[in-house]
């Protein structure tokens, strides 16, 4: 049930009707733990069976944690999510992995491959569920007050397939207090339905776009030379963006007409100055969640430069990794740490400081187009060859549309003109109306398939 189809419009809006009819918490909660089981029991019933695991046994650990405060419950909680993880994730991964380690050392045995199918949005409801958990471990957050309230907070619609990946202590308080319906409509439903239809535009009339592009250039780089694939790889760094943060509009949109304020998952990421710029702009509750569960409690920067180093690198390949269980989203991972980590021993030359900020700018958007070769290729090795096209075909004019050229140039300056505060008239209300009305002519007359699902439905 894809957020730009008519089936969710549908969905949605007989969940608001049945929500609006009474005041009470209570039965708002209840209308949409209804509709977030049926959400996601609509992609394949059985998943519904490992959400419900999620939610009473991590519930049952923090009210057995509220008694006795023990280490050994958290430590029980993190090896139920690592165990979901190994088995529906990772199994064909590991076993594979082993099958060519065997082959490499000249065994004649294999492993047998489990068919398994992942899961939709399990990356995103199991790190909710556990960082919940270690919160109330650190007493961050308080217990909710009923297993319902907390499967309401896990399982909520709007965020549960792909974020924000939300903090109890944000929207708890929320779910177990909604606000009354006349205050809904009041402060919420104009910017719920304008971010709602941002995010859809951004989704089929941009990223879809871009994904023609890329995938022509991906499917087959041997066809095209070292300008056709920068091209390609300029124009997956868009569709990502604008499929993933369209994705996140969409889902903010729909949490605000419902009275909840879900968190910001992007700002403006292709101009950061560094790659720790670009990672407190880009998917942001996930950045955060690893540097919050993983980087500082192994120590952060505070215990020397050798282990911030290893501290980095831990973070970035284990967010490689829960990106996809390929070496390609490790390798990807890689990198990201080892550039970070000589970002951060460049910070400290004297004359790095003198460099004017658009350069560093564009330096980073070069660097981060680069990590995305690996992130979109279909495995690593196509991705080395990717690269090694790039620098070793002609350097003839690329076959990219003259409309696609457009697009790029102007996704760019826009994300620029935005950060100086050039253009603070698209947050006029009247703007938003103009805004609104053109997004929807221009993806009825213009936009004739809108059905493509998102990059992030398969981590």
């Amino acid at each position: 049930m894809l957020f730009h189809s008519w089936t969710f419009i549908l969905f949605f809006v007989l969940v608001y009707i049945v929500f609006s009819l009474k005041e009470n918490s209570l039965w708002k909660r209840n209308v949409i733990l209804a509709a977030s089981f049926i959400f996601y029991g609509y992609y394949n019933p059985l998943y519904l069976l490992i959400l419900l695991w999620v939610i009473v046994f991590d519930y049952y650990i923090v009210a057995a944690m509220g008694k006795s405060n023990n280490k050994k419950l958290l430590l029980l909680s993190i090896i139920n999510v690592i165990l979901i993880f190994s088995v529906f994730k990772y199994s064909h991964f590991i076993i594979s992995s082993i099958n060519e380690l065997f082959y490499t050392l000249g065994f004649d045995y294999s492993l047998g491959s489990p068919n398994i199918i992942l899961p939709i949005g399990i990356s995103f409801f199991l790190l909710v569920s556990l960082g919940n958990t270690i919160d109330f471990y650190y007493d961050r957050v308080e217990k909710a007050k009923s297993i319902f309230n907390y499967a309401s907070f896990l399982s909520f619609f709007p965020s549960l397939i792909s974020g924000p990946i939300e903090r109890g202590y944000r929207l708890l308080p929320q779910i177990e207090k909604w606000p009354k319906i006349n205050k809904i409509k009041k402060e919420y439903i104009f910017s719920g339905v304008y971010l709602f239809l941002l995010g859809v535009f951004k989704k089929v009339g941009l990223a879809d776009y871009f994904k023609l592009y890329a995938d022509s250039i991906f499917g087959n780089p041997s066809n095209f030379t070292s300008l056709d694939l920068i091209c390609g790889a300029i124009a997956f760094t868009w569709q990502i963006y604008f499929d993933f943060s369209g994705y996140t509009d969409m889902a903010r949109g729909i949490a605000k007409t419902l009275g909840i304020n879900l968190m910001e998952n992007f700002n403006l990421p292709y101009i950061a100055s560094s790659t720790g710029d670009f990672w407190r702009r880009w998917h942001i509750s996930l950045s955060s969640w690893f540097r919050d569960y993983l980087y500082i409690p192994l120590g952060g920067n505070r215990k020397g430069e050798l282990k911030e180093v290893r501290n980095i690198f831990a973070a970035m390949i284990v967010s490689g990794l829960w990106h996809g269980a390929s070496w390609n989203f490790i390798f990807w991972g890689f990198i990201h740490g080892t550039i970070h980590s000589m970002s951060k021993i460049f910070q400290k030359i004297k004359y790095m400081s003198k460099i004017p900020l658009w350069v560093k700018r564009i330096f980073v958007f070069i660097i981060i187009v680069f990590t995305w070769i690996f992130f979109r290729s279909n495995n690593i090795e196509d991705g080395f060859i990717f690269v090694e096209r790039i620098f070793s075909t002609n350097f003839t004019w690329p076959q990219i549309p003259l409309y696609m050229t457009f697009l790029i140039f102007l996704s760019y300056i826009f994300q620029w003109l935005k950060e100086y505060k050039k253009i603070e008239f698209i947050e006029n209300k009247y703007f938003k109306v103009f805004a609104s009305c053109f997004m929807i002519i221009y993806m009825l007359l213009l936009v004739s398939n809108g059905q493509g699902e998102f990059i992030y439905f398969q981590f």
